[in-house]
């Protein structure tokens, strides 16, 4: 298989949501059998839910626009008004997706945790004190992507579950880079699935839909998200056509993510060579990168600025800490353009007693 390098001028690292569809995406698009998914179904949209059904170990599947929307319908089915869902203190749904979830009059609480992994005796404590608002749901993300990438282990994910459980608590899992984990886990997506109640998956990023994601889970919950799914103006027409490009991403693409792991691990070490030691890089799981800047050093937004006119684009995330994500557009000559590029940065950017620091 030839890793694609970016149709564009710039080595994006921004995000694996810059991935263009596949050439078997595009021939899968021209030949898809359309309905209307609002009346009676679109019938390649059904497709694509019963095989991510059957890859998670589901009973059934809920195709939709946006994993955003894939997560908040899972908290919508299963915390009633008023309710409280518990996660990760630096989990997305928390950091980036609660507005939703309070506009419905449901409440999320952060659990500290280490590496995306709730601390468990404080999870237990949550659990047992749960009165108002009353805990309905645990959440769990993975891979992580405030955690640079990390893995859940699947011990951490049972206890998690075992606990939820034992509370009479669903849990459910963002695993929008569920496939990511998967492969650094090296296990069938339904092994980590098993762990939750309900499960989401995005189809758009280092699978390389140009969009759309899906809720997994039991058949009646699966059935009133559908019903939401309409309430929340997510339903899609002849989408048939875009879902078709899922069913490429779920059969094929999983098996090409190692080279994006790779990748990262080939970045993050050539960094580590060229840049300051008070530049901190964390070393992947998986295929996101951090770049963690000190007090003393221009802000990220600088470093994102200089890098572009080096033709390569990063992604501040916070002031202090630079976010690099790898993707099947990105081979060795675009890391090492990538490097060179964020070496120049160093050079013009640090101060001279820093620069002393090589």
């Amino acid at each position: 298989m030839t890793f694609e390098v970016s149709p564009q001028s710039f080595v994006d690292l921004r995000s694996d949501t810059v991935t263009h569809p596949t050439a078997a995406m595009y021939e899968r698009m021209r030949n898809a059998n359309l309905g209307d998914d609002g009346l009676d179904g679109d019938p390649t949209a059904r497709e694509l839910e019963a095989l991510v059904a059957k890859t998670l170990g589901k009973e059934d599947a809920l195709y939709l626009p946006t994993a955003t929307m894939s997560n908040l319908l899972a908290v919508l089915t299963q915390v009633s008004r008023q309710g409280q869902a518990l996660m990760e203190a630096t989990a997305h749904m928390f950091l980036t997706e609660r507005m939703g979830a309070t506009l419905c009059g449901i409440a999320y609480h952060g659990i500290p945790g280490t590496a995306g992994e709730m601390n468990l005796n404080d999870l237990a404590h949550a659990l047992q004190h749960s009165t108002t608002p009353r805990t309905e749901l645990v959440c769990m993300e993975t891979t992580h992507v405030n955690a640079g990438g990390a893995v859940l282990s699947l011990e951490h994910m049972r206890a998690v579950r075992d606990k939820s459980h034992d509370a009479d608590i669903r849990v459910h899992v963002d695993g929008a880079r569920l496939f990511n984990a998967a492969v650094a886990l090296q296990t069938a997506p339904a092994e980590i699935a098993q762990f939750a109640d309900t499960v989401s998956i995005c189809l758009s990023k280092g699978l390389s839909a140009p969009a759309g994601a899906l809720l997994a889970g039991p058949s009646d919950t699966i059935r009133r998200a559908r019903s939401l799914r309409k309430a929340l103006g997510g339903t899609q027409r002849q989408i048939g056509i875009i879902a078709a490009t899922g069913m490429e991403a779920i059969e094929a693409m999983p098996a090409l993510l190692q080279h994006d792991h790779d990748m990262a691990q080939r970045l993050s070490c050539a960094l580590r060579a060229v840049l300051p030691k008070i530049i901190g890089v964390t070393s992947p799981t998986t295929n996101i990168v951090f770049i963690e800047l000190p007090e003393s050093a221009p802000d990220s937004h600088a470093w994102a600025r200089e890098v572009r006119s080096k033709n390569v684009l990063i992604r501040p995330w916070g002031t202090r800490r630079i976010r690099l994500v790898t993707h099947r557009h990105i081979n060795t000559d675009s890391i090492d353009t990538a490097v060179a590029g964020v070496q120049e940065a160093a050079d013009r950017l640090l101060r001279s007693e820093l620069v002393d620091a090589y």
